[in-house]
């Protein structure tokens, strides 16, 4: 098994590194001893992008996914192309307009944890939009509402931190935890938390995604919609830009 350093995970906004890659597995997904691709997982999509080589030829990356674990990344290629050969060197190019997208609507995702702060029963992240879906027999919150709370965090520009917490220490606090029927994979003896604001004044909870490094970087969001998904379940889609009310 391949184990790929995570540069993402402490630094969000590199968009290019140097890697030696270091298998090619049976499907031709290319993986190299680090990467700045971030790989789909709890909601996020994977980077798209490209691998460069030496002689300037490029590799197109359509997807990004892990393998046996988190800590094995695969660059999936576009289509049938020439791949680089195990232990040759390439820069690593992510498609970073796309990425910052997600990365601000994926921080958006968390400060409407901190707006609605019930059971998380699914989330997806979007370049457009996202949804957070809550255990909430009925809202009570209304789509201005919900938009005016979030719009005041952003405002804010509260500052985003990562920082590593023991499996003991998230046995000790269960309330970090904010979906219902998911939980951060543990064993490896540690866990990724993402802080908004100062020490996590506004929130904390496990999350290995990427984020922008303070509110403000979100800008403009709206509350779309709101769904009843079943007796108690309610979905939020987040968007991008002003209400089509303002």
């Amino acid at each position: 098994m391949t184990t790929t350093e995570a540069l993402f995970r402490s630094d969000a906004f590199l968009a290019e590194a140097e890697a030696t890659v270091v298998a090619i597995n049976e499907r031709g997904g290319v993986l190299t001893d680090r990467t700045v691709f971030y790989a789909t997982s709890g909601g996020q999509p994977g980077d798209t992008g490209r691998l460069i080589r030496a002689d300037g030829s490029e590799v197109a990356i359509a997807a990004t996914v892990t393998g046996e674990t988190k800590n094995e990344i695969i660059h999936v290629p576009a289509a049938p192309q020439n791949l680089p050969a195990v232990g040759e060197r390439v820069r690593l190019s992510i498609d970073w307009s796309r990425r910052l997208k997600l990365m601000r609507m994926h921080t958006a995702c968390h400060l409407l944890t901190v707006v609605c702060p019930f059971p998380i029963t699914g989330a997806s992240v979007g370049e457009e939009e996202s949804r957070v879906d809550f255990d909430i027999p009925e809202t009570g919150y209304s789509r201005e509402e919900v938009t005016g709370r979030l719009m005041e965090l952003v405002a804010a520009g509260h500052p985003i931190s990562t920082r590593w917490i023991t499996d003991d220490e998230l046995a000790a606090n269960p309330g970090l935890v904010k979906s219902k029927n998911v939980h951060p994979p543990t064993g490896t003896g540690r866990i990724r938390l993402v802080l908004i604001g100062d020490g996590g004044t506004i929130d904390s909870q496990p999350c290995g995604g990427t984020h922008v490094a303070s509110t403000i970087e979100v800008g403009e969001i709206h509350i779309g919609k709101i769904e009843k998904k079943g007796r108690e379940n309610r979905r939020f889609r987040i968007r991008f830009g002003q209400s089509p009310g303002n």
